[in-house]
């Protein structure tokens, strides 16, 4: 085991009527200017963003909106949100959504108190050294962001350009988190959000490193209690107990737990950025398509750790071939993934083999060439993962 810091001081409020404590929360964490961050017009029509403002107001804590947050970030939407917050004097932004919203208030949060173009913070040429204090109203399990620091955001005027970065600083000082929010959600966005925590995991449990039997539980225990819970939120979209399995497994997935004392892979996460960010598809749908393409190309780099995977997670049987249980195993996630209704290849997904040389031309940019720790991979490399996807 490597050795590690680990740091998580987000608030987390689960549960039943947890909405109506935002108020109190703000003015807790010292809000007095808010900036409710949110999508489109689903927060509206549901009665959830008159509930943040009527909690804020029993507080009398001033606030300014700003809709519009799409799947797949963009750089204008920040920009804006940016500018307001300085206009408007602004001292904590509030994202009121999933994966997208909260990114896209963590780079309004981030960009609102620095002098240059906040996009410096993804080419890696500054350091996020201060931020407005961000919390979170979930309403989408899937990318974590309700409890990590990180972010991804793509900037719409360089070729669409998909990137993620991040900072403690970042990490939400509150996250409320109500299941009961969730029972709305289309079969094929819960899907989507389901793969996308999975991929959170299994990045962080393809590792070379040794001595890591705990968190090798720990991931294994979250993805088992996935599989568990997946088909019934499809099947039973308002069984509470399974919408909160699967709400506290995303954010479990993603704040860093299951990752301390190892080194991380995140080549597939890399790899998949480059679809969304061509054909603008769920992120989640993507990785679906891209994680077992990319374990089917790296499983020789490792083959005892997908031989792991394949029994602990899939009840694979050992046959002592190892190369057959690898293989099953990862059969078996591709399966999984089909049965939720999730594309496992460019086919399905809407993606064209004919665009492998545009997606390795943006990938080199964006990946500067390698990526990946399970397997150092390369462009070379990216192609033939693609090429697989594309299969």
């Amino acid at each position: 085991m490597n050795n590690f810091r680990f740091w998580s001081p987000t608030e987390f409020v689960f549960g039943k009527n947890t909405v109506g404590n935002v108020g109190q929360l703000v003015k807790q964490y010292g809000g007095t200017k808010v900036l409710i961050h949110y999508g489109g017009q689903s927060a509206v029509k549901s009665g959830l963003l008159a509930q943040v403002e009527s909690s804020l107001q029993n507080e009398f804590i001033e606030y300014v909106k700003l809709g519009g947050a799409q799947p797949n970030p963009v750089d204008t939407l920040v920009y804006e949100g940016i500018d307001l917050c300085r206009k408007e004097n602004v001292n904590f932004v509030l994202a009121v959504g999933g994966g997208s919203v909260i990114d896209s208030a963590k780079a309004i949060a981030a960009g609102a108190l620095y002098a240059g173009d906040f996009w410096n913070f993804f080419e890696g040429t500054v350091t996020i050294n201060r931020a407005l204090p961000v919390a979170t109203v979930l309403t989408i399990p899937a990318a974590g962001s309700e409890g990590s620091p990180n972010m991804v955001i793509t900037k719409t005027t360089a070729g669409k350009l998909k990137r993620g970065t991040g900072s403690p600083l970042l990490r939400p000082v509150f996250s409320i988190m109500d299941p009961v929010l969730t029972f709305t959600l289309p079969a094929n966005q819960t899907a989507y959000g389901i793969a996308d925590m999975m991929a959170h995991v299994m990045e962080r449990y393809f590792t070379q490193t040794r001595g890591v039997e705990v968190t090798d539980r720990m991931c294994e225990a979250v993805l088992l209690a996935v599989v568990k819970e997946a088909p019934v939120v499809i099947r039973e979209p308002e069984n509470y107990e399974a919408r909160a399995n699967i709400m506290w497994a995303g954010t479990v997935a993603h704040n860093g737990i299951c990752g301390v004392g190892r080194e991380e892979d995140w080549a597939t996460h890399g790899l998949e950025h480059e679809l969304s960010a061509l054909y603008g598809v769920a992120h989640g749908a993507g990785l679906a398509v891209m994680f077992p393409a990319w374990m089917k190309y790296v499983y020789t780099s490792g083959v005892d750790r997908f031989v792991q995977f394949a029994i602990r997670v899939w009840g694979i049987e050992d046959t002592g071939d190892k190369k057959e249980v690898a293989l099953k195993g990862i059969q078996a996630l591709k399966d999984f993934f089909s049965s939720l209704g999730l594309p496992v290849n460019f086919a399905q997904l809407g993606a064209k083999a004919a665009d492998i040389d545009q997606l390795i031309d943006t990938l080199k940019i964006n990946s500067r060439g390698s990526l990946g720790n399970f397997r150092k991979l390369d462009m070379k490399d990216a192609r033939a993962i693609y090429t697989i996807a594309a299969e």
